[in-house]
């Protein structure tokens, strides 16, 4: 039996998985936070949905980072949980 991280590791290095990965990130760490905020006030996703004007299929899509947001669908979640959005580009370090 294939443990996950044996998978994992295999999956990664076939071509083009390490930068489709890269590129599921963001989606996936901005679902997780928005899970962590509404799971702190006891919403369910029903009521983050009704809360942001979505669907409780939408909230859920978002969460588990199955859907790339748009810049209005993250303006209405952070009003909805009563958070700052901030949107940012930052330089990269250069490499060593």
């Amino acid at each position: 039996m294939t443990e996950w991280a044996d998978l994992r590791e295999r999956r990664l290095a076939e071509p083009g998985a390490a930068e489709a990965y890269d590129a599921a990130r963001p989606a996936f760490e901005l679902g997780r936070t928005v899970r962590q905020v509404r799971e702190s006030r006891g919403w369910s996703q029903r009521e983050l949905a009704d809360r942001a004007d979505m669907t409780q299929s939408a909230v859920a899509r978002f969460e588990a980072g199955g859907t790339v947001p748009t810049l209005p669908v993250l303006e209405r979640l952070a009003k909805a949980l009563d958070v700052d959005l901030e949107v940012r580009i930052s330089p990269r370090a250069p490499a060593a």
